[in-house]
């Protein structure tokens, strides 16, 4: 009874020791943000910080493509280390080092269509912000004032 209470509890706390050590996904929320953020942009600013957003993750993503790179070649030269997990551990380190640099190439293909759309914009003057009523009254009485004909 009470070795099938320690297994079970023993199996228990592994299982979530492997929980918590797991990847939850960020660059999954990341992209579902940017995703909707890339939806609503509407002006040359909107669509500029997205490209910078975009050309961050990638630098970040090319940065742990370079880590799990050092760690396949580690694995490659030090297989004898690890037994018969070596391959597993290789083909895992692989397998995400491609994974990592799909997805740099992606952001970077999303940053250079954000830059695009922001130079569009900014070429058809969609980038001036936009007058508020109150600065637009005054410029035109400023304008009435200075104009001969106006005057009576």
């Amino acid at each position: 009874m009470k070795t099938r209470l320690g297994t079970f509890v023993a199996v228990l706390s592994m299982l979530g020791l492997l929980a918590s050590c797991a990847q939850m996904g960020p660059l999954e929320a990341q992209n579902d943000t940017s995703r909707r953020a890339a939806q609503h942009a509407r002006t040359y600013a909107d669509h500029n910080n997205l490209a910078r957003q975009y050309e961050n993750t990638a630098k970040e993503i090319r940065v742990k493509a370079e880590e799990q790179k050092k760690l396949l070649q580690h694995y490659e030269e030090k297989s004898y280390l690890y037994g018969r997990q070596a391959q597993d551990f290789q083909s895992r380190t692989w397998a995400l080092v491609n994974k990592y640099e799909q997805a740099a190439e992606e952001n970077i293909r999303q940053a250079a269509f954000h830059q695009k759309m922001a130079s569009e914009l900014a070429k058809r003057d969609y980038a001036t912000p936009m007058e508020t009523p109150g600065q637009q009254n005054r410029e035109n009485k400023a304008r009435i004032g200075s104009d001969p004909k106006d005057r009576i």
